[in-house]
């Protein structure tokens, strides 16, 4: 039996975006771009179905996701594909935040 890679990080999120992307630029020049995406789906937990409805913020940063994210508008249904990361607010509240490593738009 192999043994499972403890420094696996990697989530696949599906929905809508729900709040207006907002772009901005690190002062050593990497363009970033911060949105939220929602996501409702029914899923199977013990053999039950469960409502499953997930808020979750969203980085996209380098000058790489700049064509995935320029377009973006509230309402699109999109695909990330990235890692999550724990971000400290302002008042010391943390946050889980999903790192795109791609973004795919969903017809």
């Amino acid at each position: 039996m192999t043994q499972p890679d403890l420094y696996t990080n990697q989530y696949v999120l599906s929905g809508t975006v729900c709040k207006t992307p907002k772009f901005s630029q690190s002062p050593a020049g990497i363009p970033h771009c911060t949105f939220v995406v929602e996501h409702k789906s029914m899923q199977v937990e013990a053999e039950l179905n469960r409502n499953s409805y997930v808020r979750l913020s969203v980085v996209a940063s380098g000058a790489q996701l700049q064509n995935q994210t320029q377009h973006l508008y509230v309402g699109q249904a999109i695909q990330v594909r990235g890692f999550l990361n724990r971000h400290e607010n302002r008042n010391g509240l943390s946050q889980l935040v999903l790192h795109a490593q791609h973004i795919e738009r969903i017809n």
